[in-house]
């Protein structure tokens, strides 16, 4: 089978397309041909060996959807032919994350799922909504669970709340589609006017270019009537997390999701004068994929794909990435 290697962290130039055995499924495992992957800024950290954790050498990508082909011994949740995706943690099915669950991680503690087959545990493994391609599918694990995660999960976002989203990447466009199937009022922000046309087109209710309000916090308290949003998903980082917390009313949420604007100061006295929690959400569990998967169903949501690369260009997917000139998600069609 094809299966890209990350053998040493160097970067893009690191991936290694290969010939490797297909493997055979165990007791209580799946053999799954995977038909498509999607790409995560995390993936570029591990390629480069700056992901926590990580093993070399390594089949990198934690996101990938596909067809059991088949199954191993004592096999209950799924059979031959059905439509699946493999959950982010391996071992985290419900409750809390634990740092015994942590190791489990697709394509950065454990084998991910850039390779033409893939054998995972049945526990690991989700059924694909109906109405989804195996592309569309192949995006959800990691950026749809996350946003499900910060605003649902932990978040209990409910109708008529604001929620502020950051950039139009993986995250913040599941984001905006999740917020408005729950009835929130949506403020997005980018450095591009057609990004924000999109946006609009999916619902977005405000759209504030922060290349032309670099003072983009000021403008968002202008938008709420110097109220504040409630929510915050915040895929900056340090970068932009002052920005954040001036942008969030009193009581309100902030989920720490990524580190996309680099370093910088923060001043807690937001966070203590305003009472606002901050949050880090790492992904989540099988049980929140689930929840999700019955919400996209039912109000037939389709993830937003950028651009699909097919196997053989898969560095320059990651690179289509890197650029952040994408809008929703950067497929690999295997």
């Amino acid at each position: 089978m094809k299966a890209y290697q990350i053998q040493t962290a160097a970067g893009i130039d690191g991936l290694t397309l290969l010939d490797l055995p297909v493997p055979k499924p165990g007791a209580g495992q799946v053999l799954i041909r995977v038909r498509a992957t999607s790409l995560n800024y995390r993936d570029t950290a591990v390629v480069s060996g700056r992901y926590p954790g990580q093993i070399l050498p390594m089949i990198p990508l934690s996101d990938g959807a596909g067809e059991v082909i088949e199954v191993g011994e004592a096999v209950t949740r799924v059979q031959v032919g059905d439509r699946v995706a493999g959950i982010f943690f391996q071992d985290w099915i419900a409750g809390k994350l634990t740092r015994e669950k942590i190791k489990s991680a697709l394509g950065g503690a454990i084998d991910g799922m850039l390779a033409e087959y893939v054998v995972l545990n049945q526990d690991g493994l989700v059924h694909l909504p109906a109405h989804l391609s195996y592309e569309e599918g192949a995006t959800l694990p990691c950026a749809a669970v996350t946003a499900w995660q910060a605003l649902v999960d932990r978040g209990r976002l409910t109708a008529g709340e604001t929620v502020l989203l950051l950039g139009t990447g993986g995250v913040s466009i599941f984001a905006l589609q999740f917020a408005k199937i729950l009835g929130a009022k949506v403020i997005i922000t980018s450095s591009s006017d057609e990004k924000l046309a999109q946006a609009k087109q999916l619902g977005a209710d405000e759209t504030i270019n922060y290349k032309t309000f670099p003072n983009w916090d000021e403008k968002v308290y202008e938008l709420t009537q110097q109220q504040g949003v409630d929510q915050v998903i915040e895929v900056g980082g340090a970068g932009t997390l002052e920005k954040s917390l001036r942008s969030t009313g009193v009581g309100g949420r902030i989920s720490l999701i990524g580190v996309l604007g680099g370093a910088g100061d923060v001043n807690h006295t937001q966070m203590l004068m305003k009472s606002i929690d901050v949050q880090g959400i790492y992904v989540g569990s099988r049980e929140m994929f689930e929840a999700m998967n019955r919400a996209i169903a039912l109000h037939q949501i389709k993830p937003v794909i950028d651009h699909v690369f097919p196997l053989t260009e898969a560095p320059e997917a990651y690179r289509h990435l890197l650029s952040g000139s994408h809008f929703g998600k950067v497929v690999i069609q295997l």
